[in-house]
């Protein structure tokens, strides 16, 4: 699912990086994977908007004022149900968290209590984002539902577009808190000459074409190149 167009900021100097020197091939300022990407760093908190919908595999924490034996950790398992004490099977996926508390508190008020309070936050969430920009038809930031690679996050974004280079697409991530990148062969990969790899939630994938070298210029032009994608 789309969430929103991405910002044309820092983005666009990782877009100008792995263009810079580029022809309709292999090359660019990258270097290309010969070996698995890094794994990603860990969020340091989970924030999710109020309105946000939950997922598979969220973890949450849910507490029931003066009634402990309620009050833990649960799972959103791949159904999309929570299992709890008294109340039994809780449908959660597609529901927001004040949606779902509500639920919670009306099938305890109906049998079990008075009036319960009941709390809920969201320690682990599945719902999290990666960026797919350059030549692709759908541009933007969207959701990684669960294991995901680098030809099937192509897809989510409609696939490369009539000026794509798919020999050149590169991925940004961030790793013991610096940014770095690796660029793989899409082409070589769809004929299973190269593996796929795999993407993560922070994942920024850039794919190269003609109309982002041009829109490039006029960003390399106004901003100062950092060294802000070493090391590679």
């Amino acid at each position: 699912m789309r969430i929103f167009p991405p910002r044309l900021s820092w983005l666009g100097l990782m877009l100008a990086v792995l263009v810079a020197g580029c022809a309709a091939g292999r090359g660019g300022s990258i270097p290309y994977a010969t070996e698995a990407m890094p794994l990603p760093d860990a969020p340091s908190a989970v924030v999710i908007p109020a309105d946000s919908k939950l997922t598979p595999g969220d973890l949450l924490a849910i507490t029931v004022f003066q009634a402990e034996p309620l009050s833990k950790d649960y799972r959103i398992d791949r159904a999309g149900n929570i299992a709890m004490p008294l109340i039994g099977t809780v449908s959660a996926v597609g529901r927001t968290v004040p949606e779902l508390r509500d639920d919670i508190a009306r099938r305890l008020g109906e049998r079990y209590m008075n009036n319960p309070d009941v709390s809920i936050s969201v320690k682990e969430s599945s719902n999290r984002l990666f960026t797919v920009e350059g030549s692709v038809r759908q541009p933007g930031m969207f959701e990684v539902p669960g294991p995901m690679t680098l030809v099937q996050a192509i897809a989510v974004a409609r696939g490369t577009d009539e000026n794509a280079n798919p020999r050149r697409v590169g991925i940004f991530r961030t790793v013991q808190g610096q940014r770095v990148a690796a660029a793989f062969d899409l082409t070589s990969i769809r004929r299973g000459e190269e593996p796929d790899p795999q993407v993560y939630a922070g994942d920024i994938i850039v794919v190269d074409g003609s109309p982002t070298r041009s829109t490039l210029t006029t960003v390399l032009q106004t901003l100062p190149i950092l060294a802000l994608f070493r090391p590679y």
